[in-house]
């Protein structure tokens, strides 16, 4: 009778433990299948949200170049209505100088007295221009001599400084030439 009563008791034990082991997968089981619903749902959410930023992405992209194309199209125009205004100021001053031109109408025996009278002024303008050169290299030539005396006594980097102080520059060169020019014509 105990036997039998022990057997009965470990079978229901057993039992037991295999209802409650059963149990326990099916519950790992839904877990699993909660988790990987899940995993599948942030998958499809995480994908949805790549495709709208390219989408975005692409939208600016396609804006930004619609823009640039604008900008291209507009500087083309600008460019174009310069160049023609630019023909135009052209043409009315051509139109203007044949109108104004001393020798009247411009034709090829007129063309050849403004060119005789350009080499008269350009011969004029080099002797002009040799005149002053040599009235300019002789009063540096004057304030060298002055300046020797002084700058013996100065240092050779202070003399050097002075130099180049002194030596006239291209531009007062240019500007002498000119009033040279205009005083002789």
């Amino acid at each position: 009778l105990r036997t039998e009563e022990r057997q009965r008791l470990a079978r229901e034990r057993r039992e037991e433990r295999e209802k409650q082991h059963a149990a326990k997968e099916t519950q790992i089981l839904e877990k699993e299948r909660k988790a990987k619903l899940q995993y599948e749902k942030q998958l499809e959410e995480r994908q949805r949200k790549l495709k709208e930023q390219k989408q975005k992405e692409e939208q600016r992209r396609a804006a930004v170049e619609e823009k640039r194309k604008q900008k291209i199209e507009e500087e083309k125009e600008r460019y174009e209505a310069v160049m023609h205004r630019t023909l135009e100021r052209n043409q009315r001053l051509e139109t203007r100088q044949k109108r104004w031109s001393w020798g009247g109408s411009v034709t090829p025996d007129a063309e050849s007295k403004t060119a005789s009278k350009r080499s008269t002024s350009t011969a004029n303008l080099k002797q002009t221009e040799t005149v002053m050169n040599k009235r300019l290299s002789s009063s540096a030539a004057l304030l060298n001599a002055s300046d020797r005396t002084r700058r013996s006594q100065l240092s050779p980097l202070d003399s050097s400084v002075i130099s180049r102080l002194l030596a006239p520059t291209q531009a007062s060169l240019a500007r002498s030439k000119s009033a040279a020019t205009l005083s002789a014509d």
